[in-house]
């Protein structure tokens, strides 16, 4: 469904002082999964989401989705239909005086007739769980449902890609559940393949495969259990695991073999303790 080849992006070319964001870069997205990417500051995360919508250019290399190039002007505006994007503040993407009318703007650009739109926009409030604030103005919402606002516009266009560059970072704890509740939700009842850029780890236990990015090259890919048994790995790249993982690894080592070091859940370590009871 997205495939990318060879993807290298190097920002300043024509100046003296070249950033190497992106090296010989090499990943197959498959329709409906649920890919994180993680990776410290300057990874490469953002580069990486912003070249499979289009809105970055390979410098070298191509980024395929359903079988369109980027790089094919022609093809931009039907990749950007397939690839919604949603970034980090809300703020930023909301543009209307109306919650139902800020889900609707995108929908009027692609000129969808008013009954088809009004049936994407109540079956997208009621999949992020907004429908008795249609009619509210989004400056009086929280940041978890304004981001909620953001996500619902851009799936009321039902792209086949669903791309979320670090959408929980300026949330309170509970506006992150909120949002990755949604986003759960996306991906296992709707069928949107996910791509979530985080650097929390708690929210990477979630997804289907994680790709971890280091200097601008991939250095791990994997299911999450295998990814985070690299804890040495992990570390060298200046992330960490998540609190249960940690604790799990440290009650291993200390001689609770019972206690499997890849444990990612609290109900999983739950499980494991009782056998000790």
């Amino acid at each position: 469904m997205i495939k990318i080849k060879n993807l290298s992006h190097i920002y300043n070319i024509p100046r003296r002082d070249p950033i190497i964001a992106l090296k010989e870069i090499n990943l197959e997205i498959e329709r409906g999964e649920f890919l994180t990417i993680i990776g410290s500051n300057g990874s490469g995360k953002s580069t990486l989401a912003r070249h499979i919508n289009g809105l970055l250019l390979p410098t070298s290399g191509d980024v395929w989705v359903k079988g369109m190039n980027t790089k094919d002007r022609e093809c931009l505006w039907k990749i950007r239909q397939e690839v919604g994007m949603v970034f980090q503040n809300p703020d930023n993407q909301i543009v209307a005086t109306t919650v139902e009318d800020d889900i609707a703007f995108g929908l009027e650009n692609m000129g969808i007739d008013r009954e088809n739109m009004l049936e994407r926009v109540n079956w997208a409030l009621q999949v992020v769980g907004l429908e008795e604030y249609r009619r509210f103005e989004p400056h009086l919402l929280s940041g978890g449902q304004k981001q909620r606002v953001a996500i619902a516009g851009v799936i009321a266009m039902h792209p086949s890609f669903l791309i979320l560059d670090e959408p929980t970072a300026m949330l309170d704890p509970r506006g992150r559940k909120e949002v990755i509740e949604v986003i759960k939700k996306l991906n296992q009842e709707e069928g949107i393949t996910v791509i979530f850029i985080t650097h929390l780890m708690e929210e990477v236990i979630e997804s289907n495969r994680v790709v971890v990015l280091n200097k601008g090259e991939i250095a791990l890919n994997g299911k999450p259990k295998d990814i985070f048994l690299k804890v040495d790995a992990l570390r060298s790249f200046a992330l960490d695991i998540p609190q249960i993982t940690e604790l799990a690894f440290r009650l291993n080592h200390k001689g609770l073999k019972n206690i499997s070091p890849s444990t990612l859940k609290v109900e999983e370590m739950v499980e494991q303790l009782c056998l000790y009871v």
